[in-house]
């Protein structure tokens, strides 16, 4: 049968390889399936596209690439059956396949909604502003736009889906494209999911490049706009990032590089508690999940002293009943390795370790595998070593073996299970497993430096907590030292990596104009018309009114006391105020607050206002005593459109107003708010 040549996705077009560089095989038969090639694509061409077609990409709001992703999500929902089919060709199980595959995907839905994280904008404002004079006149932001070059992301092989979806999703939604390198062993079924991206038409072009071939070269081009992030080996991962281009363009490395994860179980434990069959389940998935082929595989297993020989024991049970084999025959539950080459070089660690501590579940070479020609595929028996001296002999801490293989150990107390996980030098995942709260606390404080995420698991959350082993869009992917100091996903975290964050200063008008928010102290737009009586598109940031002026009497302040039941002896006229920071009698901050809004909503007819949304950062900044007088000055501060639902959803929008309530002193500020109407449109 003739091979299937692998295409590259290159300045717009698919091109094969002048020349074949590597041929990719079926993981459990052995059958040459594949061939790979990029010689004659031009690197530095590439880059050069990719920088250019990107002001598409950027000219887009976040809302629209989000929609984007969103869409993306859905059309590869829709194709996911055939990426089943391909990913069985890896020894996938179904399920090791829908991580990569649907998790994949995933990752797609969770950052289309992020975008309500962010302004309807091509760029982001972050965080507070600084006051940089006495009167307000001179201020300080800082404003985030997209890096104009373009993300080169070199995959591992291990999740050819998920490895590329998790991070193409963060850099589009910021509005940087990218060029995409899956590892070779399983590059065809990247190049599968590629090409339905690519079909769906939905990206803008130039979004997306892909080398299914040799990359070596593509640094050589990087300039100071582009960002480079790897998923590997940590010894490659060190190669790459002193690459000289690197280092002279000063572009961003992120590495995630493979780490000896450890799990450990409490001192708190016993065999009767539901937690030690969480345990012992927990380490037999993450070894035979992918074949123990995850970057967040457990590695290392630590056990109290008293507890080593019920853990072998049921370790030993669970994982001789794992079936091995092709995972198309019924009750196979782990399948073979990636490939040959995978499966040669985990043994040879194997070998490493085996000079250093003893297997005592499994075997190199006596196991069954169900369906399949153990010899053609790339099979192997889950392997648990077991390490009697893990302070001294410290192979077990330094090699990994990136397949079905883990070592167990022992520890005295809580202090030395903290010290044998930090001996892995950084890790991107570790887990505990215990009831007692305090040695949760204890562990998480002394362990968290050196690792990227920890699970702490216990009954209560075992139903619905998502493992060990599996990194989370919304959270930190990444770790400390070896596991390469560096972080993907993390939700908004991930997508300010692809921005450049730059100080903005100059007057509250001007910052208000360059960032499209209104910040306190800048000229209002005041045309007559109540802002409560405009349409969401009528709306202009600074549309303000400033209000009548409202009398507060002890009346008041007494009335509210007994609706609202609030009668904290400061509101109370009869009070004794001496050694209080109080003069006398003073009205509740949450009644000033619903006074102000009694002057600033315009109720009398209906209006486009659908409804009040929040209310956020209300802060009552001096008290307000009796015979004062009370005014706002409002202003629409920012607006936000959302998504209509269905045909009956009417179409609105989420709009911010400063609530800024003042008093006729010098220093008139007695309150400050943002509230948040839902305004038609």
């Amino acid at each position: 049968m003739s091979l299937i040549t692998l295409e590259n996705y290159a300045e717009g077009k698919w091109v094969k390889g002048l020349r074949s560089s590597e041929t990719l095989y079926h993981a459990i038969s052995g059958e040459a399936l594949y061939q790979t090639g990029s010689e004659g694509l031009d690197f530095a061409a590439m880059l050069a596209y990719g920088r250019k077609k990107g002001k598409a990409l950027r000219n887009m709001t976040f809302h629209e690439r989000g929609l984007m992703l969103k869409a993306l999500a859905f059309h590869l929902m829709s194709k996911k059956e055939l990426f089943y089919q391909i990913s069985a060709f890896t020894g996938a199980t179904r399920s090791d396949s829908w991580v990569d595959i649907e998790g994949g995907i995933g990752n797609l839905f969770a950052n289309a909604s992020l975008r309500r994280q962010f302004p309807n904008e091509r760029y982001y404002v972050d965080g507070d502003v600084a006051r940089l004079s006495k009167q307000n006149t001179f201020i300080g932001h800082h404003i985030m736009v997209p890096l104009e070059g373009v993300a080169i992301h070199i995959n591992a092989f291990n999740f050819p889906v998920w490895g590329m979806l998790e991070k193409i999703a963060v850099n589009l939604l910021a509005g940087v494209p990218a060029i995409v390198k899956p590892a070779s062993l399983t590059s065809y079924l990247t190049e599968a999911v590629f090409k339905e991206i690519i079909h769906s038409g939905i990206l803008p072009e130039g979004s997306l490049q892909l080398i299914c071939g040799s990359a070596r070269g593509l640094l050589d081009h990087v300039k100071n706009q582009d960002i480079v992030t790897f998923t590997g080996s940590a010894e490659t991962g060190k190669l790459l990032k002193s690459h000289p281009q690197l280092v002279h363009e000063a572009v961003p490395f992120t590495m995630e590089a493979d780490s000896l994860n450890a799990c450990v179980l409490g001192p708190d434990v016993n065999t009767d508690m539901p937690e030690f069959d969480l345990f012992i389940k927990e380490v037999v998935k993450e070894i035979t999940t992918k074949a123990g082929q995850k970057c967040t595989a457990i590695r290392r297993i630590m056990v109290p002293e008293n507890r080593l020989e019920d853990v072998k024991i049921a370790l030993g049970k669970r994982l001789k009943s794992t079936t091995i084999g092709d995972p198309s025959v019924e009750g196979v539950r782990m399948g073979p390795l990636a490939g040959i080459s995978q499966r040669n070089d985990v043994i040879a660690r194997v070998e490493d370790l085996m000079k250093h501590q003893e297997i005592v579940i499994g075997d190199l070479h006596h196991f069954e595998v169900s369906g399949a020609d153990k010899n053609k595929g790339a099979f192997m028996s889950p392997i648990v070593f077991f390490n009697d001296d893990p302070f001294h002999k410290t192979a077990c801490h330094d090699i990994e073996a990136f397949g079905p293989v883990s070592t167990l150990m022992t520890y005295q107390n809580l202090d030395e299970a903290i010290e044998l996980t930090r001996m892995g030098k950084g890790s991107l995942v570790c887990s505990v497993v215990t009831a007692d709260p305090s040695h949760a606390r204890d562990f998480v404080l002394g362990s968290a430096n050196m690792h990227g995420r920890i699970l702490i698991l216990d009954r209560e959350c075992a139903k619905e907590s998502t493992g060990h082993g599996s990194p989370m869009p919304m959270l930190v992917h990444g770790g400390p030292g070896r596991a390469g100091g560096g972080e993907e996903m993390g939700g908004k975290r991930g997508v300010l990596h692809y921005l450049q964050r730059t100080a903005i200063q100059g007057s509250p008008s001007m910052i208000t104009a360059v960032t499209n928010v209104y910040q306190q102290g800048a000229k209002g737009i005041s045309d007559g018309i109540h802002p409560f009586r405009k349409r969401f598109d009528e709306l202009v940031i600074g549309d303000q009114i400033i209000t009548d002026k409202r009398m507060i009497t002890s009346e008041d302040i007494d009335r509210f006391a007994d609706l609202s039941g609030d009668h904290f002896y400061a509101h109370m006229k009869d009070t004794n105020f001496e050694g209080t920071m109080f003069t006398h009698q003073v009205a509740h901050g949450y009644f000033i607050m619903s006074a102000a809004a009694g002057l600033f909503v315009d109720s009398y007819d209906m209006n486009p206002v659908l409804l009040n949304y929040g209310i956020d950062e209300l802060r009552f900044t001096k008290p307000v005593y009796p015979e004062t007088e009370i005014f706002v000055r409002f202003t629409c501060k920012e607006k936000l459109p959302t998504e209509t639902k269905n045909e009956e959803d009417i179409p609105k929008g989420i709009v911010k107003w400063l609530v800024e309530i003042l008093d006729t002193s010098e220093e008139p500020v007695v309150g400050v708010a943002t509230i948040l109407t839902m305004v038609k449109k």
